[in-house]
């Protein structure tokens, strides 16, 4: 609880109240990917084997959800089918949040996401080509902030970068 209050009050400050981080995945190498499972680790545009870890990071880099080891062929929608990130929403325990956003009150705490993620109420994605000033004010910031998962990513792999995983 006291996690989930700090994010909360960060993101407002930053201007995404509600907000309690940013989601994406992260194809890992598998070096001593056993033969006969090459097949389901290895998608063509990476041309080695794979597996997945997708993640939720806060804006100081801690990431508190972590979902690790689907095959490389699948992409970031066929693993959000197969992660547990959503449980706690299937079950009711959402964590309670209240927060206006242009005088519209909302209650469910959401992740930033890039474009490839679904167009659920608890995905806020950039806006495609925005032509107003307010909509490229809000893709700069969105995107801006949604690195911040990618920043954590990096940040995670650069010790084992060349680590062999067995």
């Amino acid at each position: 609880q006291y996690d989930l209050q700090r994010i909360l009050h960060v993101s407002e400050m930053r201007g995404f109240p509600g907000m309690i981080g940013s989601i994406d995945c992260m194809h890992w190498e598998w070096k001593n990917c056993p033969t006969a499972w090459e097949g389901q680790f290895t998608r063509g545009d990476k041309g080695t084997t794979t597996f997945i870890l997708e993640a939720v990071a806060s804006h100081d880099l801690w990431i508190w959800h972590a979902f690790f080891g689907c095959p490389g062929t699948l992409n970031d929608i066929n693993v959000l089918d197969r992660s547990p990130v959503f449980d706690d929403v299937e079950q009711g325990n959402t964590p309670r949040v209240k927060f206006f956003v242009n005088q519209r009150p909302y209650d469910m705490a959401y992740y930033l996401a890039d474009g490839i993620y679904p167009s659920y109420p608890t995905f806020v994605k950039s806006i495609r080509l925005p032509q107003s000033e307010p909509d490229k004010l809000f893709a700069k910031y969105q995107e801006g902030y949604r690195k911040d998962i990618e920043l954590s990513l990096i940040h995670i792999s650069e010790p084992t970068r060349h680590a062999q995983m067995s």
